[in-house]
């Protein structure tokens, strides 16, 4: 196979969607119809899914002049962003949030921004890295303000659109300063230029700090997480569950991606630190910080989306945790959960958009008696929020033991309680909905319509929770197996 042959075939699961994106934009500039658009991307994800698994008997390799690289770290989150766009293009179909006319345009979107995050997760390249990023911030912007009727999704848009200039120009200066000291953009040659000159503690933190901004603020870390909340409330529903999810995830790829080549030294078993930079020590402080914000701020919160998304930065400082320990049982911790977090956030998030469909908006008290009249539906909210909280048998359960299991093993137990409390702190809020749902009377007769589609979403939604929380064990190593790459040359 020639070289080109083989960056192509390497890079394949992104053309596939390209050319899909491409097919479906004529298909509804031609016949104008919203269900052959959905259907050409849904038929589009599911093929890019299928050679994303084919691509696995390829041997690691760097391709594209060593812009991309090929492993099973990349294929990881290209099936996980696959499979989250996928939901959320079933998601958008029928939401009344997104209005009719604009349906395929949200279908596109979406898979532009999956296009991004698949080339950004495979990118060893700085340059790289920030043109996918760019081109996932960019298009997100717009996905927020898709209700241009609405004051407050054009608000969400505009917020997220200049603290993502903020945080992408912050960034983009450090990469600035990591290029001016090595003369290079790839990610092994600025390493090894880091661990071969002696450079002081201050410009390698000034550095750290720049990059965590664009991290940061995909991943919705405090104190880069300020947008999350207003975006993820005036965004459309099926808009927002992606946000917490694919990009969330992004984020962390991103970040295991750059920060375990550039500013550690590979080792056999584990990971050694730069000279005077003590980064997982940052990450640990940051990890507290976020998770004890966000839960607190959902305690307070009326409208289900924006309690969700403080919810969301909560769990965007549990996964932090595994970046403290600094080690594989971390990484694999982080990925593991993003996988149950996807499942069960998303999940929440579906149920908030049918609520929406039926009463116009998201507050907490469209849930009181709802139990009892809509029950398939509340049974499989209940399994979330539950799964969400970290209580067994679900999902959500063994992820956070994953978590905590690394922090004893590393002897981090000043985190290790902070989360424990926090956990009982997420309980309350988590807890309430539930209570709404089958301990109250209703205040109407109204129930939630669930169609075919609808009821199929929740099962295949509800079921991997239950499933991981008794037999997790083949997702676990398959993730293990999935970090053999990340740092080595």
């Amino acid at each position: 196979m020639s070289n080109m042959a083989l960056n192509l075939t390497l890079y394949s699961p992104e053309i596939i969607l390209c050319l899909t994106l491409c097919f479906a934009l004529i298909i509804q500039m031609v016949a104008r119809q919203d269900q052959l658009t959905l259907w050409t991307v849904l038929i589009g994800l599911t093929v890019a899914a299928i050679d994303t698994i084919s691509l696995y008997h390829y041997p690691p390799q760097f391709f594209f002049s060593n812009h991309l690289s090929h492993d099973p770290f990349s294929l990881f989150f290209k099936l996980l962003f696959i499979t989250v766009t996928f939901f959320t293009c079933l998601f958008g179909y029928r939401s009344l949030e997104v209005a009719a006319q604009r349906r395929s345009e949200f279908y596109l979107m979406i898979l532009a921004v999956t296009v991004g995050m698949c080339t950004l997760v495979s990118s060893i390249n700085l340059l790289t890295l920030y043109l996918s990023l760019e081109l996932v911030s960019i298009v997100s912007y717009a996905l927020a303000g898709l209700k241009k009727e609405d004051s407050f999704s054009n608000e969400a848009a505009i917020k997220y659109l200049l603290y993502g200039a903020l945080a992408s120009g912050t960034m983009l200066w450090g990469i600035s300063l990591l290029y001016g000291l090595s003369g290079s953009l790839n990610l092994y040659s600025i390493h090894a230029t880091l661990g071969s000159n002696y450079i002081d503690a201050l410009s390698l933190y000034t550095m750290v700090v720049m990059l965590l901004f664009g991290f940061g603020f995909k991943m919705a870390m405090v104190p880069f997480h300020m947008w999350a909340p207003d975006v993820y409330q005036g965004a459309p529903t099926p808009v927002a569950a992606f946000f917490t999810v694919a990009p969330k995830a992004a984020g962390f790829a991103f970040f295991i991606r750059v920060f375990y080549i550039l500013f550690a030294n590979p080792g056999d078993p584990e990971w050694t630190l730069l000279p005077h930079l003590d980064w997982p020590f940052l990450l640990s402080i940051l990890a507290a910080i976020t998770m004890t914000l966000g839960n607190l701020s959902a305690l307070f919160q009326k409208n289900t989306k924006r309690m969700l998304g403080y919810s969301s930065i909560a769990h965007a400082g549990y996964m932090l945790m595994g970046f403290a320990v600094f080690n594989r049982q971390g990484l694999a911790a982080i990925l593991f959960y993003l996988v149950v977090y996807f499942f069960m956030n998303f999940g929440a998030f579906y149920v908030v958009g049918l609520i929406s469909n039926t009463f116009k908006d998201e507050k907490v008290s469209h849930f009181k008696g709802l139990g009892w009249k809509s029950p398939l539906m509340c049974v499989a909210m209940s399994i979330f929020l539950l799964s969400l909280t970290g209580i067994p048998p679900f999902g959500g359960f063994i992820g956070k033991l994953y978590l905590f299991a690394a922090l004893v093993k590393a002897e981090i137990y000043w985190l290790l309680i902070i989360a424990i409390i926090n956990v009982v702190i997420s309980l309350y809020y988590y807890a309430y909905i539930i209570r709404e749902m089958f301990l109250e009377k209703p205040v109407t007769d109204t129930a939630v319509p669930l169609t075919p589609i609808h009821t199929a979403t929740l099962a295949f939604l509800a079921v991997p929770i239950l499933i991981l929380g008794v037999y997790w064990e083949p997702l676990y190593n398959y993730i293990t197996l999935s970090l053999q790459f990340v740092i080595s040359p």
